[in-house]
């Protein structure tokens, strides 16, 4: 079984990516969705519970915020695999720019999560990391190289 941790500021492509590479195959998991972390650890204990393969569609931009996750995926004996989404944060706030509605968020608040924004690294207990860029609308994924 797989759990899937993004890793990145807002607008910088995660969900999108989602849809284009997991929809059919792994659960979102997302606090955008499900809007509390106890409707959030419900979805991932029946995950758990299920054996299913799920994706944290989140920032996740601390070292703490990802070791919840990883802790109870490996003591269930998940493969953890992170996706750091690559991006400047004056590219993530352009991209942001152009989003209505409810899905705009207010500029500080992609300020705030890159200030909190720390590299993933194996130490963590990831299987397996990658970085995942956008070239012209199209995703570009890398192994993971220990830096940006």
């Amino acid at each position: 079984m797989e759990a899937i941790i993004f890793i990145g500021i807002q607008a910088t492509g995660k969900s999108s990516f989602y849809k284009r590479n997991f929809f059919n195959s792994h659960i979102r998991i997302s606090l955008d969705l499900l809007n509390t972390r106890n409707k959030q650890n419900i979805f991932l204990n029946t995950c758990f519970e299920t054996h299913t393969q799920f994706v944290v569609d989140n920032t996740n931009p601390s070292i703490e915020e990802r070791a919840y996750f990883i802790d109870l995926a490996k003591e269930n004996k998940y493969k953890i695999i992170g996706y750091y989404f690559n991006s400047k944060i004056s590219d993530a706030i352009a991209r942001n720019d152009k989003r209505v509605g409810k899905e705009k968020i207010p500029e500080i608040g992609i300020r705030s999560c890159y200030s909190k924004l720390v590299l993933p690294s194996y130490t963590e207990g990831f299987d397996e990391l990658f970085y995942v860029s956008l070239s012209e609308g199209n995703f570009l994924i890398d192994n993971w190289k220990n830096e940006i």
